[in-house]
C-alpha cells in the first residue's frame, strides 16, 4: 500500500483536540506553570519584587523561625482534626436518621445540604454576626433574662479558632451526609436481612457491618475535607480576619498575608510550597489506592 492509499483525517477528527487544546494550554501555563514559579522564588531573595537568584533554603529558615508560621500551623492542626472528625461523625448520624424513611426526607435532606450551596464567604460573614457578641447569640441570650451569659469567643483569642471551626462544620457536614447515605443506599438488603433473622439488633447491624462497609466513602469524605481545611482561607477571612490578633491565622491567611501585604514574597512562597506539599501527601496516597484498586 503506498502513501497516496493511506486514509486521510477528517476535521471532525480533529475538532476535539482543536476544542480541548486552549483548555489544555491554559492549564499547564496558569496552574501547572505558575506552580514551578512559586516554587522559583520560594529559593530567591524576593521581597517586595520577584527576584531571580538563587539563595537556597534561606526562605524556608525564615519561615520556620517565624513564630507565627507555627501558630498557623498550629491552628490548621486543630481546625482540620476538629473539622474532619465532627463532620465525618454529623454526617454519618445524618444519613442514619434518613436512612429510616422518615417522612419529608426530601426536604430535611434538602435543609442539611443547603450550606454547601453557599460560598464560604458567605457562611463567615453569617457566622460573624450570629458569634459576635453584641449581635448574636450572646445578647439575645441576654435579652431573655440571662444577663450573666457569655458566648464571646469570636473575640477570645484562645477560643476563636473553635468558632471557625463551628462555621465550617455547619456547611460540610451535608456534603459527608450526602455520600454517607448514597453508601447506605447501596448496601445490599439481604445483608442486613440475614443479620436480623439471625438476631442481631440494627445497632449491632450498622456497628459490624454497614458502617465498616462505608470505607470507602470515608476515604473519599476525608480526602475533600482535608483538602477544604487546608485552602481555608476565605472561611477565616470572613469570620475573624485572621484574629484576634493573628490567633486564627492559618498557613493560607499567613502565606497571603506575607506575600501581598508584608512584601516578603520569598517567604509565602516558601509558606504556599508547604501547604503543596500537605495536599500532595493527601492526593498521592489517594490516588495510589484508587490505581491499585482498578489494576486489582
Amino acid at each position: 500500500m503506498n502513501a497516496s492509499s493511506k486514509p486521510k483525517l477528517s476535521f471532525g477528527e480533529y475538532l476535539p483536540k482543536i476544542v480541548v487544546a486552549p483548555t489544555f494550554v491554559a492549564t499547564l501555563i496558569f496552574i501547572y506553570g505558575f506552580m514551578l514559579w512559586n516554587a522559583w522564588l520560594s529559593f530567591s531573595s524576593s521581597r517586595m519584587l520577584p527576584k531571580y537568584d538563587w539563595v537556597g533554603l534561606k526562605q524556608y529558615e525564615r519561615l520556620f523561625a517565624n513564630d507565627r508560621w507555627w501558630v498557623a500551623a498550629e491552628n490548621l492542626l486543630i481546625f482540620g482534626v476538629l473539622f474532619i472528625v465532627t463532620c465525618l461523625v454529623i454526617g454519618l448520624f445524618l444519613a442514619i436518621f434518613l436512612d429510616q424513611k422518615v417522612r419529608a426526607e426530601g426536604a430535611i435532606r434538602t435543609i442539611y445540604l443547603y450550606p454547601m450551596a453557599l460560598s464560604f464567604i458567605v457562611t463567615g460573614t453569617a457566622w460573624k454576626w450570629i458569634l459576635n457578641p453584641e449581635l448574636g447569640i450572646q445578647r439575645m441570650f441576654r435579652e431573655m433574662g440571662w444577663e450573666s451569659f457569655s458566648f464571646d469567643w469570636l473575640v477570645n483569642s484562645d477560643m476563636a479558632i473553635y468558632t471557625v471551626v463551628i462555621a465550617g462544620v455547619w456547611q460540610s457536614s451535608g456534603f459527608v451526609m450526602a455520600l454517607c447515605l448514597a453508601g447506605l443506599r447501596g448496601v445490599d438488603e439481604n445483608i442486613v436481612k440475614a443479620a436480623r433473622v439471625d438476631g442481631a439488633s440494627m445497632p449491632a447491624i450498622y456497628r459490624r457491618i454497614i458502617i465498616p462497609g462505608l470505607g470507602p466513602v470515608f476515604f473519599s469524605a476525608l480526602i475533600v475535607l482535608t483538602h477544604i481545611a487546608i485552602k481555608s482561607f476565605d472561611l477565616i477571612v470572613a469570620l475573624t480576619g485572621g484574629g484576634p490578633g493573628y490567633a486564627t491565622d492559618v498557613p493560607a491567611t499567613f502565606m497571603y498575608t506575607y506575600a501581598f501585604t508584608r512584601g516578603q514574597i520569598g517567604v509565602g512562597s516558601a509558606a504556599s510550597m508547604m501547604m503543596l506539599m500537605a495536599v500532595v501527601a493527601i492526593i498521592v496516597p489517594y490516588l495510589y489506592s484508587e490505581l491499585r484498586e482498578k489494576k486489582q
